[in-house]
């Protein structure tokens, strides 16, 4: 990152747009802990007066500083917004949002009270889903603020509105939350507003994904394109990584909707939902990656469906196909930095760049077994089901260059004269009994051969499909090609979500769970810990020194441990 981010806290001479990404980037990788980069990025907020620097330097900082509260940081932010810039002012909006997560704090009075005297667009949005980030989680605490927004003249402060309610009843499947979405979903004027009453519910149900499918049916058929983007991303947002045929089932049909927009959503939506899902185990999946082919390949398919589709191979194949999207860990608490991620992702319909926001939501699924020094033992346990079913898919093949196909042979037409001659002559002799001249004959012998070649060939096809049909009805064959009805995995391993109730422990295994937790992070008890302890190597970098020589300067023609071969020693270079 260094080279694209500004040198000694001030400006690196470069463009601004890449400095102000890279202070972004720097935000997203260090997310939620950043006390060693918080300061670095303050220096650079506090050093530039270009709105696009501001602009990436709020966003990281308010992702490093994520629900820490910090006032010297919420001050500095608030100094950008007061500036009234409408692209620095959105990013503070957001960012003081991502510092005041969860705390209900009096500030979001003050946010709200900027909003109206602001004429900006853009930094009325950011206010509106930064106060919706600061009433996360707080259920009832939040109502009063929440209607305050949700009956506010302004329609940007009404879509905050719906954001607030989503955020403040995250998972709860409240029948009050759900009741006021609805309403606002079928009443309200402002479409952004209806969009994103209808895409709320998607927060609102993330702890009951099937139920999400039934309620927005409706919606989903709505003669309003917002409304059935809404819920198209309502059921992707709260049935993620399920592989459910009921919402696969809502979403097909919205994948080849009449308008670009809502085609892009439920693409993406699909994505989410088939992540991780086989097409051994849903068929739908491999018909689902040749749409998402056609779509990209396609020169006349309209850039938002195709960008759509874009998106969407990356959400099914994010993490190289290790991760999902969890607003909600195992034991059922939700994942804060997840659904904030997830809520601020949904904003690219304004800012594309917003679109990183996603990774947030994504969590490894993968068994990890610690042992009492949290150090990996080596064991293996058993996924109780075929290994096709929760499988990486195959590795997408290259289109081949050669042609197999055998095109017909061109005709010429004085070839074709010079045949009806040959016969004529031939039937001519023939009638007159006279011998045929050789190159009659040698014309009327390849037309034979030629005529009877097919048929010899259909013959031989026929045997060697008669021989391969025996070959495969053989019961040598099928037991070979039979696959086992069950895996042995060795730890660590990839355990999807779905997969973990299939998981077991065969008998007379030495480690035993402390919880009966399938994945992620899995605490073992070592049943006969007076036995030496195999572990997993974890591949940590060596000096190639003995261990009692550890501390010892590392000679210089020692070889390191990927056997690259060592500098020169200095020398004179005398001509």
């Amino acid at each position: 990152m260094a080279p694209y981010l500004p040198q000694n806290g001030g400006s690196g001479g470069g463009s601004p747009y890449s400095e102000g990404g890279a202070l972004y980037a720097l935000g997203l990788i260090h997310a939620n802990h950043g006390e060693g980069i918080k300061q670095f990025l303050l220096e650079s907020l506090r050093n530039t007066n270009n709105e696009v620097i501001q602009h990436g330097a709020c966003l990281g900082l308010g992702l490093a500083a994520l629900g820490t509260a910090d006032e010297e940081v919420y001050e500095d932010i608030k100094s950008v917004l007061y500036t009234d810039s409408a692209v620095a002012g959105e990013a503070a909006g957001i960012a003081m949002g991502l510092l005041m997560v969860g705390t209900a704090s009096e500030k979001a009075g003050e946010m709200l009270a900027y909003a109206h005297d602001t004429q900006h667009e853009k930094i009325i949005r950011g206010l509106a889903i930064g106060i919706a980030l600061v009433v996360y989680g707080r259920e009832e605490e939040a109502d009063t603020l929440i209607e305050q927004m949700t009956r506010d003249q302004d329609p940007i402060l009404r879509y905050g509105g719906m954001y607030a309610l989503a955020l403040a009843y995250r998972g709860t499947a409240n029948n009050s939350a759900i009741r006021r979405l609805l309403h606002f979903a079928v009443s309200d004027v402002s479409d952004d507003v209806r969009r994103a009453a209808v895409l709320a519910l998607g927060f609102v149900l993330c702890s009951e994904p099937e139920q999400t499918p039934r309620i927005v049916s409706l919606l989903s058929e709505s003669y309003n394109a917002h409304v059935r983007y809404g819920a198209a991303l309502a059921v992707g947002i709260s049935c993620a990584g399920s592989g459910s045929s009921e919402a696969v089932s809502l979403l097909e049909p919205l994948t080849s909707d009449a308008v670009d927009f809502v085609r892009q959503g439920a693409l993406m939506s699909m994505a989410m939902v088939l992540m991780q899902t086989t097409e051994a185990r849903d068929p739908h999946v491999g018909t689902f990656r040749r749409q998402l082919e056609k779509i990209v390949l396609d020169k006349h398919e309209d850039t938002m469906s195709k960008m759509g589709a874009i998106l969407a191979y990356g959400i099914l194949d994010a993490g190289g196909r290790n991760v999902s999207i969890m607003l909600q860990s195992r034991t059922g608490h939700d994942r804060a930095m997840a659904v904030v991620g997830m809520a601020i992702f949904t904003q690219f319909w304004y800012w594309y760049p917003l679109i990183y926001f996603i990774s947030l939501s994504f969590a490894p699924t993968a068994f990890i077994g610690l042992n009492h020094e949290l150090k990996m033992p080596k064991f293996e346990f058993i996924s109780d089901i075929r290994p096709s079913i929760f499988s990486y898919p195959p590795p997408t093949a290259p289109p081949s260059t050669s042609s197999n196909i055998k095109l017909p042979m061109a005709v010429l037409s004085t070839s074709a004269r010079a045949k009806a001659r040959a016969k004529k002559e031939v039937d001519s002799k023939a009638s007159a009994g006279k011998p045929l001249p050789r190159e009659v004959n040698t014309n009327l012998s390849s037309d034979s051969s030629g005529s009877t070649e097919g048929t010899e060939k259909d013959l031989t096809t026929t045997t060697r499909d008669g021989d391969a049909m025996e070959v495969d009805t053989g019961p040598e064959k099928k037991a070979t090609n039979a696959e086992p009805s069950s895996e042995v995995l060795s730890n660590p391993a990839r355990v999807v979500p779905l997969q973990e109730k299939y998981i077991k422990f065969p008998e007379g295994c030495r480690f035993a769970p402390v919880k009966k937790t399938p994945s992620g992070f899995v605490m073992l008890r070592d049943l006969d810990p007076l036995e030496p302890v195999e572990l997993v190597s974890t591949n940590a970098p060596s000096t190639g020194l003995p261990s009692s020589n550890v501390g010892a300067t590392v000679p210089a023609n020692s070889m390191p441990v990927d056997d690259e071969p060592a500098p020169p020693e200095p020398f004179v270079y005398v001509p």
